[in-house]
């Protein structure tokens, strides 16, 4: 299974914030879509970082100011980011390997979805259900 699978059924919607828009605007942002994280774009296209909830957390007790700071101040700049061709069990291992959770995806260049360790997950256990039903098809029905 790729990743163009995951975006088959979620789609390729993204919502983006810029660096100079504030960690207010962006928890506001995170909050009203229910997402753990955010590209930061400032064209919608072009992947300049990432800020997830974690990187607001870890923040918060260093500045009495954060939400008024710009999202450069605590963005993830070094950003890992996937391709709709790549295979779902390469993102679960380097999901797990770098500890992250969310993957935007790439074509040529271009933001063209997120993909979150729920998405992985939930096609992981959609894929072992329709191995199960397989397997119990096969014990039930017969050679």
């Amino acid at each position: 299974m790729r990743v163009a699978e995951i975006l088959e059924r979620k789609g390729t919607k993204t919502v983006t914030v810029a660096k100079t828009d504030t960690v207010g605007r962006a928890v506001e942002v995170l909050r009203e879509h229910g997402f753990g994280a955010l590209v930061v774009s400032s064209d919608g296209k072009k992947i300049e970082g990432i800020i997830s909830e974690r990187d607001v957390v870890r923040a918060l007790g260093l500045r009495e100011d954060l939400l008024d700071l710009p999202v450069s101040e605590i963005m993830t700049e070094k950003v890992f980011t996937c391709t709709r061709s790549d295979r779902i069990d390469s993102l679960m291992s380097m999901m797990t390997d770098k500890r992250i959770r969310h993957l935007p995806v790439e074509v040529d260049g271009v933001l063209s979805g997120l993909v979150s360790i729920g998405d992985v997950v939930k096609h992981r256990v959609s894929e072992l259900e329709d191995e199960t039903q397989v397997m119990q098809d096969y014990i039930h029905h017969g050679r």
